[in-house]
């Protein structure tokens, strides 16, 4: 019989964070919640960025598009998770299925290069202040951020078209609750060699280079910071910096922990457990972390509430 490109599977079957039907319930309410607080936090820091003049700085800007980022990413799996819970089968078209894994490598991709960004940013103003200003210009952030997507962009469409090749004959069960590299390719009846190579090459390319960007802008920035003469120009800095530190550590540490071990070592439940952080957990957590510790977000939040009430 001749073989063709792409999916003789029209569907697939996600069998989701649990098979424990007790559990459907409760996990509904309690992503539900969870992801009513993600869209609340990343439209609020939206909305108050695009609204307030003085926010319009380099800083804000990426954390702008970082809120965005965090806001589409989410609900690219919480939706369709929400509907699983409560649904008797969690099925997937493979359009839809297809679909979901771009989604996810591009804003994924894109928030691991913002927050490259970011930490470039906070290396120049705390390390070299005097020329923030020309550092920083309009075109400089322009051009992070257009990089930044232009990455995740390519990154997206190579992964997808690789995956596009393959062909899925009998096997449909995802054992996973959204759509992603690994265990797709699990179900593949054709060589997945191609795939894994653009995954060895291109994840590599998208965690050397960010990371060795932020752990050289984060060692000059914390060298730096002792010689900032103010006290409170040392605590600014600070508080900044690990606030950055923190979204960087939850989102790069759970990412690892999925797709950085060995295979042998590897637990799907464990693996689903983690991916929960990076999905989920990091998107709701992001403009609590950068609103709760810094005084300028905190300050114009309660100078906007004030005036409203009057």
């Amino acid at each position: 019989m001749p073989t063709r490109n792409g999916s003789l599977v029209p569907e697939f079957i996600l069998m989701g964070l649990t098979d424990q039907p007790a559990l459907q319930l409760p996990l509904f309410f309690l992503f539900l919640v969870m992801y009513m607080v993600t869209v609340l936090g990343n439209l609020g820091l939206i909305t108050l960025i695009g609204l307030i003049s003085h926010l319009h700085t380099p800083m804000y800007v990426f954390l702008f598009n970082l809120s965005f980022i965090d806001l589409c990413y989410s609900s690219v799996f919480t939706l369709k998770m929400l509907m699983n819970f409560i649904s008797e089968k969690n099925i997937i078209s493979y359009t839809w299925c297809m679909t979901q894994l771009y989604f996810f490598l591009f804003f994924g991709t894109s928030e691991w290069y913002v927050l490259t960004s970011m930490a470039y940013d906070r290396y120049v103003a705390v390390c070299n202040p005097l020329l923030y200003n020309i550092a920083m210009s309009p075109e400089v952030c322009f051009n992070l951020l257009f990089g930044s997507y232009l990455m995740a962009f390519s990154g997206a469409m190579a992964h997808i078209g690789c995956m596009l090749r393959l062909t899925f004959c009998d096997a449909n069960t995802v054992n996973h609750y959204f759509c992603d590299i690994l265990p797709l390719l699990q179900l593949s009846c054709t060589s997945t060699y191609v795939n894994e190579l653009v995954l060895f090459i291109v994840g590599g390319i998208h965690i050397i280079l960010p990371s060795l960007t932020i752990f050289i802008s984060y060692g000059f920035i914390l060298s730096s910071i002792p010689r900032i003469n103010s006290t409170e120009g040392r605590s600014k800095a600070f508080s900044t910096c690990s606030s950055h530190i923190i979204t960087v550590s939850l989102f790069f540490g759970s990412g690892a922990f999925t797709y950085l071990r060995p295979s042998l070592a590897r637990s799907t439940s464990a693996g689903k457990i983690s991916s929960v952080f990076y999905t989920n957990v990091v998107p709701m957590m992001n403009p609590l972390i950068y609103s709760l510790r810094n005084k300028d977000v905190k300050l114009t939040l309660r100078k906007t509430l004030r005036i409203k009430r009057f």
